[in-house]
C-alpha cells in the first residue's frame, strides 16, 4: 500500500491482534479492525496476523479472498455493492448491473461495483448499496445520479 511502510503495517497487525487477545476465533474481527485502521487488508498484514494468532497464512489469506467485504488496496471514491439475490434478479437487477459495469467498469480506481447476494432489501428490488448507504426500487438513471453524486 502506498504511503504504509511494511514495518507499519506489521504493528498495527500485531497491536490489533493483541488487543484481541490473539485469539483465533477473533479473527473476523481482527480483519475488520485492521481494514478500519489501514483502509485495506494488505498482504504484508497475513504473515504477522498468523504468526500472533498462531494459524498458517493461508488460512488468514482464505478468510481475507472469501469475505467481499475485505480488500487488499483502498477502497474506490464510490463502491456500489449490487444485489444479486433472486428477487433483485427478478426486478431485472442483471440488467442493471451490465449497464452500470458497461458505464462505471473501465473507470479503476475511481467506482468499484461488487455484486453480493442478498443486501435484505428484497420489498425495495433492486437494490444496492452505495458508500454504505442503502437505496432500492433503482433503474439505472437513478443508480447513475446516485453514483455521480458520490463522485461529486
Amino acid at each position: 500500500m502506498a504511503g504504509i511502510s511494511a514495518r507499519d503495517i506489521e504493528s498495527t497487525a500485531v497491536s490489533i491482534c493483541a488487543a484481541h487477545g490473539n485469539e483465533p476465533a477473533e479473527l473476523l474481527e481482527i480483519l475488520h479492525d485492521l481494514q478500519d485502521a489501514l483502509g485495506a487488508v494488505p498482504e504484508a498484514a497475513l504473515v504477522p496476523i498468523a504468526k500472533a494468532l498462531n494459524l498458517g497464512k493461508a488460512e488468514i489469506h482464505g478468510v481475507v479472498s472469501f469475505y467481499h467485504d475485505f480488500r487488499a488496496g483502498p477502497p474506490g471514491k464510490v463502491v456500489v455493492k449490487l444485489c444479486e439475490a433472486e428477487a433483485c434478479q427478478a426486478m431485472s437487477a442483471r440488467a442493471l448491473k451490465e449497464a452500470i459495469l458497461a458505464r462505471y467498469g473501465a473507470k479503476a480506481g475511481a467506482v468499484e461495483i461488487h455484486p453480493v447476494y442478498c443486501l435484505g432489501n428484497c420489498a425495495l428490488s433492486p437494490a444496492a448499496e452505495v458508500n454504505g448507504r442503502l437505496y432500492g426500487r433503482l433503474n439505472e438513471d437513478r443508480l447513475v445520479k446516485i453514483i455521480a453524486e458520490a463522485l461529486a
